[in-house]
């Protein structure tokens, strides 16, 4: 008798594992045809950190002996070098100091952006307009060491339906200039 009810309970489990399987199967396939691969990389890293924000971003450790100055420099120039324009920063550190009246590690928040490419975006949806502009964070960890952090763009671009061949391209076009000016940035090359 408990046997054939366990045997009954790993028969349900394989049918509702089918159902689900096929129904996942058939959502996806109007999807990009990344999207499962972003999707489970994004879970493998929930799963791993426990910290959804940090299944969500890129971060790229900045070489040792550089300073914040010398990363600011650097991604600036090579942003231009790029063409996107540096169209802001947030000190977000000093005016935690201004408010707190205490000292606090570097946090200072670069804004980039590439305007017609967003204008692409946000004609494809509304929704775009809140990934923009690019942005990039220098952070002075707790031990001191400095990182660079962006939104991973990865699910922006391949995360749902398929976008339009023309505004993909332009998209992946500014996901590189991101990664070289993180990249490159953490690295002080100009």
């Amino acid at each position: 008798m408990i046997r054939n009810l366990f045997a009954l309970i790993g028969l349900l489990a394989i049918i509702l594992l089918a159902v689900v399987f096929f129904k996942v199967q058939g959502t996806l396939s109007h999807f990009d045809p990344k999207a499962g691969e972003v999707y489970l990389e994004m879970m493998e890293s929930i799963i791993k950190t426990r910290n959804p924000a940090a299944a969500t971003i890129w971060s790229v450790p900045v070489e040792e002996g550089l300073s914040a100055d010398d990363v600011d420099q650097t991604m600036k120039m090579v942003a231009n070098e790029l063409n996107m324009s540096f169209v802001g920063e947030l000190p977000t550190s000093k005016d935690i100091e201004a408010k707190s009246g205490k000292p606090y590690r570097l946090v200072k928040i670069y804004m980039f952006c590439n305007s017609l490419v967003a204008a692409q975006m946000i004609d494809y949806s509304d929704a775009f307009a809140a990934y923009m502009p690019c942005r990039i964070t220098l952070v002075e960890d707790k031990t001191g060491k400095l990182w660079l952090i962006a939104l991973n763009m990865d699910l922006m671009i391949y995360g749902g339906e398929p976008l339009a061949p023309d505004l993909k391209k332009v998209a992946e076009q500014v996901k590189d200039n991101m990664l070289e000016i993180m990249n490159r940035g953490a690295k002080g090359e100009f």
